[in-house]
């Protein structure tokens, strides 16, 4: 089966979604050194800003910023593939790694997306790998794991916003929007058909 056809796009001017898939510009980014080159060509499911302290000590900052997409609305353009590696994935009910994509140039080695948990349907994006048109679009939808967050970074503002704050992780009905559910339930029944 291909891929699922979605119904949403993404109007910058907004920054909302909008049915008009016609309308949305695609993402894109590099590694620092610009070996790996990728495009979203879809709006993202949701935005994650987790605040967990492997996030914190993987990216070396206070927080990381993934962008969630599915696999088949994420390309990479680039002659050159990123390389692989496996992970500790404490956040992982089950124990398991994420499998980490890197850029494969030495003296480069930027993390620029993951599949958590073995699955390989659902691209965990790395923010700040997009390029700077791209990452101005981008801003996040929930904040995760603040049980865990540095005490100087204050969540008041975006949560009056009407951006969620969660302690830990959430369920998906109490965050993402309807059409987003609609698309992980697209997503899991082509995972299903595609056995992974």
């Amino acid at each position: 089966m291909s891929a699922p056809q979605i119904s949403t796009s993404f109007d910058p001017k907004s920054k909302m979604a909008t049915n008009n898939a016609e309308d949305f510009v695609p993402l894109k980014g590099t590694c620092v050194c610009k070996t790996i080159t990728y495009t979203l060509t879809a709006p993202s499911m949701i935005t994650h800003c987790c605040h967990c302290t492997y996030c914190q000590k993987e990216t070396g900052s206070a927080f990381a910023l993934n962008t969630v997409i599915e696999t088949y609305n994420f390309s990479i353009t680039s002659h050159a593939h990123p390389a692989f590696a496996h992970r500790p994935s404490p956040s992982a009910p089950d124990g398991s790694k994420h499998l980490v994509a890197y850029c494969p140039n030495r003296d480069c080695n930027t993390d620029i997306f993951s599949y958590y948990g073995g699955n390989r349907a659902t691209v965990y994006l790395k923010c700040g790998t997009l390029d700077h048109e791209s990452r101005a679009r981008v801003r996040p939808d929930v904040h995760i794991f603040t049980n865990t967050k540095v005490p100087w970074i204050d969540l008041k503002g975006e949560e009056e916003k009407g951006i969620k704050v969660c302690e830990e992780f959430y369920d998906h009905k109490d965050v993402w929007t309807e059409e987003n559910l609609e698309r992980l339930a697209k997503l899991r029944t082509w995972k299903a058909e595609q056995g992974l």
